[in-house]
């Protein structure tokens, strides 16, 4: 059955899974509090324990050094704050806005395809300092996909006696995740970005941090003391279910090649028709495009594929719904074309029909829209 409107903003929101929707009615029927000892609390204690466990075991930690969270945003800010005290801390010039919010840090630059420059962050751990340092390094990134090579720096961080926070948010569900396996000591995750309910995520421990972690928001002991509050139990027990479902679905090497292919013959279209690829030398995500058309405005381009029948995004969906200038692309050097890019962000739904009509869709949109006139400035005058 054709669509009339069709969503590829997954970067931004997952479409929830059936079975996530499934586990999250389930869930919201178990009236107990997981803290209390009666049978309703053991009950809802159950249902809380049987999330970590499957999550602990899906991304490459203990159960008890999985903590639950509101979400990816509260999971980095729980990482950067609750181990970042007392430590300097090195970031990504293109790390998400809840990272770089979270704390002032020295900023790690870039190449030309988003990927860190692993000569500088030596350089910049090695730099006389009288505290340790804590890196973040997103696994991959929100707006172009960029994979980060994590595990080498895991290496060099532990080498100079750093830490390492690695926001896996929208990794996880789309590539392999093992905190174990990257060398990581924290690791961010968020449900809804792999087919979950909106309202629950979780930071993962390991090594220095299981014992360093400080809570941000203290409460009545949940989670450890490393948390406070009554957990989502419904959205989390729709994340572990999600998380089982897109994590399994990554052994099929067929479906993974499949994604990868829509999102290259979206690339190479949008490139015949005089689109710029931001970050397509890189090791990316299989689902994730960024295409800058020159002289063509992101949110021209938005308003114009929304009408065509498609929802894409001029990137992070974390900016209260304005289209701003992306810091990612500016990091990357893009220059002007930082304002001129758009995300394609492919869902676990997507179907090849739809990939078809988007390439039309997009060649129509390139040849109506109007470039504008550089500016002096952009001229280089």
């Amino acid at each position: 059955m054709e669509r009339d409107w069709i969503y590829f903003d997954a970067n931004a929101s997952e479409p929830a899974r059936p079975v996530a929707l499934e586990a999250m009615v389930r869930a919201a029927s178990v009236i107990g509090n997981p803290s209390s000892v009666h049978r309703a609390g053991r009950q809802a204690r159950a249902v809380l324990e049987s999330a970590r466990e499957r999550l602990a075991g899906l991304f490459g930690t203990r159960p008890d050094n999985c903590v639950m969270t509101s979400g990816g945003t509260e999971a980095n800010l729980l990482a950067v704050a609750g181990l970042g005290d007392g430590r300097r801390v090195l970031a990504s010039a293109v790390e998400h806005d809840a990272v770089r919010a979270a704390a002032v840090a020295d900023i790690i630059p870039v190449d030309g395809d988003g990927v860190v420059r692993l000569d500088v962050l030596e350089r910049m751990l090695g730099e006389p300092e009288p505290r340790p340092a804590l890196v973040c390094l997103m696994l991959a990134n929100n707006e172009v996909g960029t994979i980060q090579p994590v595990a080498e720096a895991a290496r060099l961080c532990h080498r100079h006696g750093a830490l390492l926070h690695v926001d896996a948010v929208q990794a996880a569900g789309r590539i392999a995740v093992d905190l174990r396996a990257l060398g990581a000591d924290s690791l961010a995750i968020s449900g809804h970005k792999f087919g979950g309910v909106k309202g629950a995520g979780a930071l993962l421990l390991a090594g220095e941090a299981t014992r360093t972690l400080a809570p941000v928001m203290a409460g009545g002991g949940q989670e450890l003391g490393r948390r406070g509050g009554t957990p989502a139990l419904p959205a989390i027990a729709a994340m572990a279910e999600a998380a089982v479902e897109a994590v399994g679905a990554l052994a099929n090497a067929d479906a993974a090649s499949v994604m990868a292919g829509w999102r290259d013959a979206i690339e190479a279209a949008a490139v015949a028709v005089g689109a710029v690829a931001c970050g397509g030398a890189a090791l990316r995500l299989p689902n994730t495009i960024s295409l800058a058309l020159p002289g063509r405005a992101a949110q021209t381009q938005l308003i114009a594929l929304d009408l065509a029948g498609f929802g894409v995004s001029a990137g992070s969906a974390c900016s209260s719904g304005k289209v701003a200038r992306s810091h990612v692309l500016d990091a990357m050097g893009l220059g002007p074309l930082a304002g001129e890019a758009i995300r394609v962000s492919l869902p676990w739904t997507t179907r090849e029909d739809e990939v078809m009509r988007f390439i039309d869709a997009y060649r129509a949109m390139a040849a109506r829209l109007p470039a504008r006139r550089a500016t002096l400035e952009e001229a280089g005058a």
